[in-house]
């Protein structure tokens, strides 16, 4: 396959809202796994993943062929809420595989396509439920564009693009946000002193792991705490997973090692197995009070993403293989971000499993290390309140030759930036 696509195209009729292309200024044209080549033949590893919404990697063949024998036999395309035989199999697979073995009772409400709609779902539901009106969300947290998930955000750049004002929340700080400060223990203390001017919350909502807000992760005790705090203070548990999920943190849910049960949780990006659009609130049966398309979406739930779901499911879910796997890719990551934080005075390192990074401390020589990543073919982008962090987002079946690859360009472009900036310093 060939292209003639002029680059001019894009800036001349694609809106300025565009982002990701800015940093990797070329055009993609086939990926496989954990590589993507563009039109001139370059090849790039990706350490991107479509911001974890590739975590078992570009056109698993597995999923990509059943996909094409459902579209060859003319499987429903387009359903609504109508019951398909292409659901019914994803809801038994992940009834079976994912929540019996959890212990988990959730019912699985379809969404519209994105991460942003499940977590409206929730809000929705849990003001609807409570009969209150605040949540708590907290300082670095992103939940999404749309005008109720973008109230809950603490990024000051995306709330700007609102153009109006976003209200009903009560921003909290996140675990270690204060520096030594026990946020637990404010946020308790906040609660309990009627004086505070906090309305009853409707809900908590929180990420286990931040993915846009710099990759902090909570503690098992702090969301322990979370939730014990909903639950004295009647209010619901909502635990955003959309980037966090799906194996990306070591299990499929990056809250189960803490214990807590969610009464409510967004799921998205890798749910629908190859980057196909497909976001659902998984609800506790005794809170799913909604009326009959009370909250509803002409693409509430797609069907080609439930072939794929299903298959994800089946292939890497079934067993605990997977996960042992994904243990001994994140002592490899570790042991080679902290090798890049090692060359920059107190750079450190962030996250859990697979879904890790180097804090070195400025947005612009953290932009500078992804950049140069680029030009020697890796796709890496930043994250945090000052885009300090350099975020590794690789597909979760990367192997460990391609992530030592990949970890070696970051290491030599971090190494040829430092040393640039020393001799600008000089």
């Amino acid at each position: 396959m060939t292209t003639t696509t002029n680059l001019s195209i894009y800036t001349r009729r694609e809106s300025e809202a565009r982002s990701y292309c800015r940093s990797f200024p070329t055009s993609f044209q086939r990926a496989k796994g954990s590589e993507l080549w563009d039109a001139k033949g370059n090849r790039y590893i990706d350490f991107l993943a479509g911001c974890s919404s590739l975590n078992y990697g570009h056109n698993d063949p597995d999923m990509q062929a059943a996909l094409i024998e459902h579209i060859q036999s003319d499987g429903i395309t387009h359903a609504l809420d109508m019951h398909t035989e292409a659901k019914g199999a994803f809801l038994t697979a992940f009834e079976e595989i994912i929540l019996k073995p959890r212990g988990m009772d959730h019912k699985v409400m379809m969404t519209g396509p994105t991460g942003t709609n499940a977590v409206e779902a929730a809000i929705k539901l849990a003001r609807k439920v409570t009969g209150r009106k605040n949540i708590i969300s907290f300082t670095n947290g992103f939940h999404g564009m749309t005008l109720g998930a973008l109230s809950l955000t603490g990024n000051a750049g995306k709330r700007a693009g609102a153009g109006t004002d976003l209200d009903g929340v009560t921003h909290m700080p996140f675990e270690g946000s204060l520096g030594d400060v026990d946020t637990l223990a404010l946020i308790e203390q906040m609660l309990a002193n009627p004086s505070s001017g906090i309305d009853a919350p409707a809900a908590f909502i929180f990420e286990p792991v931040q993915g846009e807000g710099g990759l902090n992760a909570a503690s098992d005790a702090w969301m322990q705490g979370i939730a014990q705090l909903a639950k004295e203070h009647g209010a619901l548990l909502i635990a955003d997973d959309i980037q966090a999920g799906c194996g990306r943190t070591g299990s499929f849910f990056s809250f189960e090692k803490a214990g807590i049960d969610p009464d409510l949780i967004p799921m998205a990006k890798s749910f629908g197995g190859m980057g196909l659009p497909f976001a659902a609130l998984l609800v506790k049966p005794r809170l799913d009070i909604w009326k009959p398309a009370e909250h509803n979406g002409t693409f509430r739930g797609n069907t080609h993403a439930f072939v794929t779901a299903r298959v994800a499911l089946e292939k890497f879910w079934k067993t605990d293989d997977f996960q042992r796997d994904l243990a001994e890719k994140a002592l490899q990551l570790t042991s080679g971000l902290q090798a890049v934080a090692d060359m920059i005075p107190g750079a450190t390192l962030k996250g859990r499993g697979l879904m890790q990074g180097v804090d070195v401390g400025s947005g612009d020589l953290a932009t500078e290390i992804c950049a140069r990543c680029f030009d020697k073919g890796l796709i890496i982008e930043t994250s945090g309140a000052g885009d300090e962090v350099v975020k590794v987002l690789a597909p979760l079946t990367t192997s460990s030759a391609l992530l030592r690859e990949g970890l070696v360009i970051l290491l030599a472009a971090t190494e040829e930036t430092t040393k640039t900036t020393r001799m600008a310093a000089e």
